[in-house]
């Protein structure tokens, strides 16, 4: 049986990603500290004899006895509203934590893959984006903690590659979406749908012509799955290129929910992107991989999730109270 260790497990990804590997027949060994994670998304796993949770901050020591096959290092917050009350945490856990998981992998000779992010992008100057575009990022702008605590990641880990000769593996995510995302994570999907819950109208920031690629969380996890399982270890990004504007998803939202919400708008916050698609070119050519599942099925599917929580998950407060993290 093979042993899986799964930062984050209590995340988003984190969590769909212990569902894949018990179903695979692994070894699922959770670890999260719960400053963004919730262990509902996980409870359903521990009654099951192989899964264990490790309630630990992977910026400090990492250790876990036996030994381990592969590593996948999913801790860090990562929706706006969350790094950004939390700058100093994202960036120790891209750096720290990533540090101490390679560390980790070299002493049980186990595979890592890391979770990177299109962010590494910034603000595209060259669209679509593929991996061996370098990005267009500012270092010291308010998103900056997040895209280069990333950037930081995939450096440290091909140095770890090259240097050490260790199994390495970088995915970079394009926006996901589908059952278990927070919603009051800042993020385009449960910001819009939470709004369309609570009569709200819908909040575009900007002019609503940027663009986005969302990926259904199945068509995710699978993608990432066949990268850990591949012999690539360069960067690969798993997206959605199935590119729409912002405007224009407002009005799917809107028919999707069947209210009758009128669209208002903001200032475009510091540093947004404008664009955002993956060329996935190399995915379909090295893991014979593509998304499946249609942006209309997939938004069902999260629609009647959201719409299934508790009323009081509609006003929820946005985040938890980070104060004591700002400060480490």
């Amino acid at each position: 049986m093979k042993r899986v260790l799964i930062t984050g497990a209590a995340g988003f990804l984190g969590s769909h990603l212990c569902d894949r590997f018990i179903k695979e027949g692994c070894y699922v060994i959770g670890m999260d500290n719960l400053i963004t994670g919730d262990l509902k998304n996980i409870e359903h796993l521990f009654k099951l004899e192989n899964f264990e949770f490790y309630h630990h901050d992977v910026t400090k020591f990492v250790h876990v006895p036996g030994q381990l096959d592969y590593i996948l290092h999913f801790a860090s917050p990562a929706s706006p509203i969350d790094y950004l009350k939390i700058p100093i945490q994202t960036l120790k856990v891209g750096a720290l934590g990533t540090h101490n998981l390679l560390g980790l992998a070299k002493e049980k000779n186990a595979r890592i893959l890391i979770a990177s992010t299109s962010e590494v992008y910034g603000d595209p100057l060259v669209h679509p984006q593929s991996e061996d575009y370098y990005g267009n990022v500012s270092t010291i702008g308010p998103r900056g903690v997040y895209d280069e605590a990333k950037r930081f990641m995939e450096s440290i880990t091909m140095a770890y590659h090259r240097f050490h000769g260790l199994d390495t593996r970088i995915v970079r995510i394009f926006n996901t979406y589908g059952p278990r995302m927070r919603l009051n994570d800042g993020r385009v999907i449960p910001a819009f749908i939470g709004q369309a819950l609570r009569g709200e109208n819908l909040t575009i920031f900007g002019d609503g012509m940027q663009t986005r690629s969302f990926c259904y969380v199945d068509d995710q996890i699978e993608g990432i799955y066949r990268l850990l399982m591949s012999d690539y270890h360069l960067p690969v990004n798993i997206g959605n290129p199935d590119e729409i504007t912002i405007k224009d998803f407002a009005e799917e939202i809107i028919n999707l929910t069947n209210t009758d919400q009128k669209v208002v708008y903001k200032p475009l916050p510091q540093d947004d992107p404008l664009q955002r698609q993956p060329d996935i070119s190399k995915a379909k050519e090295i893991l014979d991989w593509e998304p499946q599942v249609s942006r209309q099925e997939g938004m069902r599917v999260t629609y009647q999730y959201f719409k299934s929580l508790p009323s009081e998950e509609l006003y929820k407060k946005a985040h938890k109270d980070f104060s004591n993290h700002n400060k480490k």
